[in-house]
């Protein structure tokens, strides 16, 4: 995303009582990516391992650490994380306060709009995470009891920003130049954030950036053949940095959304073999056919 022209990325979120505790696989999540600002997610319950993941993190060259108190998802959830937080804000201010004593680098954190509509306390939390030190806020639209049903309530979020001074990032169903300059318009916050529309086309949040810019955005594929040369390096870059075992694991939801976005018609048989195969070179090979030889050039231009 950021050699496509996103001002700011984050990392994949880190669960810091793993990290916390050395579990093997947590420093790849963390290791510095080499862009000019690093800046790594944590998510967790335990006030002790938030700040020493924080300060592992830190260590290994994080610039920004990033609180995670936004995620729906029931694993997450369910072990009284994400946006579980939101329930208790003493709790979720303790994690804080101990993320924000344990390290220099400014602390950021991401949130809901609430649990659910009876308890729309973003604009509560937001003010607490500000006087406690935190740097900036990114309000996603929606309560966790939503998960991703309905639209964002972009004019939600304005009340987060009439709360705070500190910057405030929007997040919810943006995944295009009019999008983000509506929910700007809408929310009154300072700056957009990307998250699932990048899913199968990692150049859309730079796509936006420069196109609010007037630039145009690097390095977008635009014809089959390149569309698949650059599917082809993720996946190889994957299996670089996991290793291949790990790496074919964690590839398969990336080459998924890439099918659904660019391919949704290929055929069952294709679709298992790329997404159940243990041989790089066969995925590779499938992945080569199916893009090459049936993608049309329109659904490219339409995502970019």
């Amino acid at each position: 995303a950021h050699a496509h022209g996103a001002g700011l990325v984050v990392s994949e979120m880190v669960a810091s009582g793993e990290l916390a505790k050395g579990r093997a696989g947590c420093d790849l999540r963390i290791r510095h990516s080499g862009l000019p600002v690093h800046m790594v997610q944590l998510a967790g319950r335990e006030a002790a391992h938030m700040g020493e993941g924080a300060r592992i993190a830190a260590g290994e060259g994080a610039d920004i650490i990033d609180i995670n108190m936004g995620c729906p998802a029931k694993k997450v959830t369910g072990g009284y994380a994400g946006s579980a937080l939101m329930r208790d804000l003493d709790h979720a201010l303790s994690l804080i306060e101990a993320v924000v004593g344990a390290v220099s680098v400014p602390v950021t954190v991401k949130m809901r709009l609430g649990w659910d509509e009876s308890a729309l306390n973003a604009p509560m939390l937001a003010r607490r995470a500000e006087q406690a030190g935190v740097s900036m806020v990114t309000v996603h639209g929606r309560t966790r009891c939503q998960f991703y049903q309905g639209r964002a309530d972009w004019r939600a979020i304005a009340r987060v920003k009439q709360a705070v001074s500190i910057p405030v990032v929007a997040n919810g169903d943006v995944g295009s130049p009019e999008e983000a300059a509506a929910i700007l318009d809408q929310s009154g916050a300072d700056a957009v954030m990307i998250g699932r529309a990048h899913y199968g086309a990692p150049w859309i949040a730079g796509g936006i950036a420069t196109a609010a810019g007037g630039a145009k955005t690097q390095g977008i594929p635009l014809t089959p053949q390149e569309l698949t040369d650059y599917v082809v390096s993720h996946y190889e870059d994957m299996l670089a940095l996991y290793g291949v075992e790990s790496g074919l694991r964690q590839a398969r939801k990336h080459l998924g959304w890439y099918l659904d976005r660019h391919a949704p018609g290929v055929c069952a048989e294709q679709r298992k073999r790329i997404l159940t195969s243990f041989e790089p070179a066969e995925i590779v090979a499938e992945l080569r056919r199916v893009f090459t030889d049936s993608l049309p050039s329109d659904s490219l231009r339409s995502a970019a």
